[in-house]
């Protein structure tokens, strides 16, 4: 039987209604799997419920923000689901993210409950006192009474029986932004949840789920990758194997005995997979499908993953705003010996629309490159307390404007070119280059910086500093990483700096980055890596 009938999907209208039904219909089968702990679905329809009335006895109401600063864990699903059943909007915190950052996050999504992780009491300190909220801190992995598990369980395991719509706001995740600041998309449940369901009944044969199928989660879940992939299994009723952090032997090593079926992997993550020794002694028949997305992967290292895995593949391209996915490229155009449709993101997903726009929003003709413009159930709801933002993002008839260029075929499928923003993706990580000069320009020895992305083999991108210093003043590129780095997060700080004279800028002042960017991308098809 297919674990996601017609019924399971009439019955699934929240993040709550997933435990719900599928406690009723497979109770026994694996829900999580985390270091050694595992949760039924019985367990976790259970243990949600307790979270929601521990929130609720906290002074948590609809719309109030959950913080969780942690690795992946088997808990923050959990807080997810559990939070969702009485309307509290779950914010999950990078926790590689500097202090100054996080306390940011807290102050803007006024966050009063924050779940912290075993590797992240220091960091949790460090941003409060920052911030100078009161936050009430839950620790995640502490046997204490003040411990997560002693906290979820001194509550009623009864449905709070709350009211929630499908309209209401689920999940915060931030996205840096042009102007240095983080920005947190607003994520409801029929976002996260309708263009999965339209997938299953669309019959697309790489969305089809089986009771048995295990997904492995090694994602941040502070991204939509990591989070939006947990939810897909979840909405599936498959087992979820949950990882603290990506680690490529750990990974590899669980795929065997923990029979995964399925995963979701950015390109650099797959580049490290298929470089470990004994990556094809692995036993891979039970694998499926391995998706893949967050950047775009090089067509060598696609042939290489291909090989070495053995099973289908299919890209997933989109942004946070959109839920993670807009366009999928279905394993049967991956074809190892090459095609157009291999450079390609892929075809819209069951109930998307794509148009190319010119800077007026004129939709384009096919072959010709524009802005990539969506509109779907699945865009966000907007930009938590950032009317401005939204309207620049989202137009009046429900258009989200991507930020990247790209064209569509006649057999539409959509082709990405370049990024209309500046913004660099560097290991999937999404880096902006206002945010890093930000904190580089406070160096008392520069005059000028700018930030630009370059190839990189290992990164698919690398961030590197064009810097132009004060008359007088000398400073080393030691140094100046070294100031950065105590600013700002370490995968946002430059691999490299060069020094100039001048910044190239048009006659309105602005920094001509495609001038500083050509040389690194001469003999590139495309101005992304």
């Amino acid at each position: 039987m297919n674990a996601l009938s017609t019924d399971n999907i009439n019955g699934i209208q929240t993040l709550g209604d997933i435990a719900r039904v599928h406690a009723r219909l497979r109770p026994s089968a694996t829900a999580l799997k985390f270091e050694g702990r595992t949760t039924t679905y019985e367990m976790l329809e259970a243990q949600t419920n307790r979270v929601a009335h521990g929130l609720l006895a906290a002074g948590v109401a609809k719309d109030d923000r959950i913080g969780y600063l942690a690795k992946n864990t088997d808990a923050f699903f959990e807080i997810l689901l559990g939070g969702a059943k009485i309307g509290a909007v779950s914010l999950p915190i990078g926790w590689r993210l500097a202090p100054a950052e996080i306390a940011y996050l807290l102050d803007n999504g006024e966050v009063s409950i924050l779940f912290v992780g075993m590797e992240c009491g220091d960091l949790a300190r460090q941003a409060i006192e920052t911030s100078g909220r009161e936050v009430r801190v839950i620790e995640l992995e502490c046997g204490s009474q003040n411990g997560y598990v002693a906290w979820r369980d001194s509550h009623s395991e009864a449905d709070p029986g709350i009211l929630i719509s499908p309209a209401d706001t689920a999940l915060q995740l931030y996205t840096s932004g042009t102007t240095g600041r983080p920005k947190g998309v607003m994520l409801t449940n029929s976002n996260l949840l309708q263009m999965w369901m339209r997938a299953g009944q669309a019959g697309i044969d790489c969305y089809s789920w089986a009771d048995d199928d295990v997904c492995l989660v090694a994602m941040p879940i502070a991204h939509i990758g990591g989070t939006g992939w947990g939810v897909v299994g979840l909405l599936n009723g498959a087992a979820l194997i949950i990882l603290r952090e990506f680690d490529p032997p750990t990974v590899l090593g669980l795929i065997e005995p923990e029979r995964i079926t399925k995963l979701f992997m950015v390109p650099a993550a797959l580049n490290f997979l298929i470089q470990m020794p004994g990556s094809r002694a692995v036993d891979y028949s039970r694998l499926k499908l391995i998706f893949y997305g967050a950047s775009p992967i090089p067509l060598d290292l696609l042939r290489q993953s291909m090989d070495v895995f053995g099973c289908g593949f299919c890209q997933q391209y989109g942004m946070t705003e959109a839920c993670g996915t807009i366009v999928y490229l279905p394993p049967e155009d991956h074809d190892p010996g090459g095609n157009r449709r291999m450079k390609s993101a892929g075809r819209a997903m069951p109930g998307i629309e794509i148009k190319i726009i010119d800077k007026e929003g004129n939709t384009l003709p096919f072959e010709t490159v524009g802005e990539v413009a969506t509109r779907s159930t699945s865009n966000m709801a907007g930009y938590w307390k950032n009317e401005e933002a939204t309207r620049e993002t989202l137009d009046a008839d429900g258009w989200l404007r991507t930020g990247d260029a790209g064209y569509l075929d006649e057999d539409g499928y959509l082709y990405i070119y370049d990024r209309v923003k500046d913004m660099i993706i560097s290991g999937a990580e999404n880096i902006y280059p206002a945010e890093v000069e930000s904190a580089m320009f406070g160096h008392p020895a520069i005059a000028d910086v700018a930030i630009i992305g370059v190839p990189d083999d290992r990164w698919g991108e690398a961030v590197k500093a064009v810097v132009v210093l004060k008359p007088g003043q000398e400073a080393n590129e030691a140094e100046l990483l070294a100031f950065t780095r105590s600013r700002i997060a370490a995968f946002k700080v430059p691999k490299s700096v060069n020094f100039v004279d001048a910044l190239p800028r048009n006659p309105s002042g602005k920094v001509l980055k495609r001038t500083l960017r050509e040389p690194y991308w001469a003999g590139k098809d495309r101005n992304v890596n």
